[in-house]
């Protein structure tokens, strides 16, 4: 039967209305909340509203039920992203203030300090740099980084003073926060 072409056929407003327990199931398993099923529902209602008079529609609960469905897709992607980007705090009464320690000035001089380290890391020669770094940052002992370089353990040993000697520079930098 259509709808659509007789005198008496109901408005969209009035499908919609009329299925509205039917339409918040299809726009609650999208996106999993009454609430914001209730949200997606006040939208599709609106944008069905709006559009109602331009449209000539064959199966009206059909173009409703698809009217939610790409709201609540919507609605999901939005609260996805929003998600990713939101951390929750269970109580902001045990939240700490920020302490002095991560004051502006003590966190730009840290800033500093690790651009001037990377600097100086980035002139050394890039097998001094390697061993240096899987042996500080890496926590490889000596003989792993020489197996791994295919030299001596008493060059990687003379390799890492000489990034550590290139580093003294920066290290009044990093005492002074």
């Amino acid at each position: 039967m259509d709808l659509s072409l007789s005198p008496s056929a109901p408005t969209l407003g009035e499908v919609f209305i009329a299925n509205r327990a039917q339409l918040q199931r299809v726009a609650q398993k999208i996106v999993r909340t009454a609430d914001l099923a209730d949200e997606v529902l006040q939208d599709a209602y609106l944008k069905l509203a709006d559009g109602a008079s331009v449209r000539d529609v064959r199966k009206p609960l059909g173009y409703c039920c698809q009217v939610v469905r790409n709201v609540a897709v919507d609605y999901h992607r939005h609260h996805s992203v929003e998600a990713s980007y939101r951390t929750y705090c269970e109580d902001v009464e045990l939240v700490s203030p920020p302490s002095s320690s991560e004051a502006p000035d003590r966190v730009l001089g840290g800033r500093q300090a690790l651009v001037a380290i990377d600097r100086v890391l980035e002139a050394l020669p890039p097998r001094t740099r390697l061993a240096f770094e899987l042996n500080r940052l890496g926590g490889l002992t000596q003989r792993e980084i020489a197996t791994r370089l295919g030299c001596s353990a008493t060059l990687v040993n003379f390799m890492i003073k000489d990034a550590d000697a290139a580093l003294e520079s920066c290290r009044y930098l990093v005492q002074g926060n």
